[in-house]
């Protein structure tokens, strides 16, 4: 359920991803950023205002942490489902890409 939510929203993002301008990862920041900022509503937002913590410095770094055993779980399954879709992106785009689009 989670990562159908996460998975919906880096879907609409996808262009970033192809473009270069934002990776996968920052992506999936950028997701947990903004179910932490607002108000928890469904079982997902309750979910990851109890399992998940963000810091992040005024460079952009960040850092994504788990609160417990089950939230370090789900925080690699969060970040291994943004590097699978970033591969397959990037995938998609070489099997599309012939040899004479880099002249």
């Amino acid at each position: 359920m989670i990562l159908k939510e996460f998975s919906t929203y880096i879907q609409s993002r996808k262009e970033e991803i192809t473009n270069g301008t934002t990776t996968a990862t920052k992506i999936l920041c950028d997701w947990i950023k903004f179910v932490i900022t607002k108000n928890p509503k469904g079982h997902v937002d309750k979910i990851v205002h109890t399992e998940i913590m963000l810091a992040e410095n005024e460079l952009g770094d960040f850092f994504i942490v788990g609160k417990s055993e089950s939230g370090r779980t789900l925080v690699n399954a969060l970040h291994n489902f943004a590097l699978s879709y970033e591969h397959y992106i990037m995938q998609q785009w070489i099997n599309n890409t012939k040899a004479n689009d880099f002249k």
